[in-house]
């Protein structure tokens, strides 16, 4: 029986899943098993990982229809032995030191429930940098903390088998953020969380487009922000600290579909977000981009590609979508 379960949705992702893959088959902690789930692919994501399967028997391949990151996940958790859950995208790649590493700090801490890490970015404008900080002068994460910084749990988590067994699956409702409602639903459950902010991965940053992700992702937040909004209702202070995440995240899924509109030539919308955004927000600035949206679109669009060519980008599978500004 593993110690280990590596938990790998894979969907379209053929030029990517054999590196992922090859990355957790280097790892110097080998007691592992490696499931994954191919969620449907219309490309060469199952063979390329049929063709690892035959060389090492560690790995094992799910294929199921289209169900989406959460659903991928569950079904890889269902079918895992680990006693230690451990979740690697399949466009990321660990460090060999990765497993070692993290179940070390689980061994040491056996009161803790989830250790998450960090990795350096690969591809994107932040390629190279940390995607959290290195060292961390944050204190380990808790319900309210979760909850006020959504940068405080890294998709580069391992965590022990009860927590599953504690809070069920990830929730397969929801398209985007997830893995950000799960932790919170453990947070909820008295879950005890471990930082470890040694970098041991690489965290890919693919070329989606931008606004389109932002909007799915903003949306996906407030999502869960309505969610836990009732699984908290008898925690003032964690209740007050949500209610200032969904203003601010209102007004960021604001300043992002107007962005899309932007991208899209949908000047009309754009018009009708950028002025709901001066509303809730003031300013000269917005104000400036209402009044071009109407009358100079094509300098508005200038702008925007302008912008878009700062080393600011949305951080794919993360709750925070980037800059909110148009």
């Amino acid at each position: 029986m593993p110690l280990v379960s590596v938990i790998m949705p894979a969907y379209n992702v053929e030029p990517y899943v054999g590196d992922a893959i090859r990355s957790a088959l280097a790892q110097t902690f080998t007691d592992f098993e490696l499931i994954v789930v191919d969620d449907g692919s219309k490309d060469g994501t199952a063979n390329t990982v049929r063709q690892l399967a035959r060389q090492d028997r560690r790995i094992t391949l799910v294929q199921q229809t289209n169900c989406g990151l959460a659903g991928a996940r569950n079904s890889a958790m269902r079918a895992a032995r680990g006693e230690y859950f451990a979740l690697l995208d399949s466009d990321d790649l660990w460090d060999p030191e990765f497993l070692a590493v993290q179940i070390a700090v689980l061994a040491a801490r056996p009161e803790a429930d989830i250790v998450t890490g960090n990795a350096w970015y690969l591809g994107g404008p932040k390629h190279g940098q940390v995607a959290r900080p290195y060292p961390d002068p944050r204190p380990d994460p808790d319900l309210a903390g979760i909850i006020g910084d959504e940068w405080s749990v890294f998709i580069m988590s391992v965590f022990r088998r009860r927590v599953y067994t504690e809070i069920g699956p990830f929730d397969e409702s929801m398209r985007s953020n997830e893995d950000y409602d799960f932790w919170l639903r453990a947070a909820i459950a008295g879950c005890t969380f471990v930082r470890n902010d040694r970098p041991l991965g690489h965290y890919r940053v693919r070329s989606d487009s931008l606004s389109a992700s932002n909007v799915r992702m903003l949306r996906g937040i407030l999502c869960v922000y309505t969610k836990l909004k009732a699984q908290i209702a008898g925690r003032p202070r964690e209740l007050q600290i949500l209610q200032r995440q969904i203003t601010r995240f209102e007004g960021e899924l604001l300043a992002a579909e107007a962005r899309l509109a932007i991208e899209i030539a949908d000047f009309d919308a754009a018009r009708q977000y950028l002025a709901a955004l001066h509303q809730r927000r003031g300013g000269a600035s917005l104000r400036f981009a209402h009044f071009l949206s109407r009358w100079a679109p094509s300098m508005l669009t200038r702008a925007l590609r302008l912008r878009r060519s700062r080393p600011e980008s949305a951080d794919r599978g993360e709750p925070h979508a980037g800059p909110v500004t148009p």
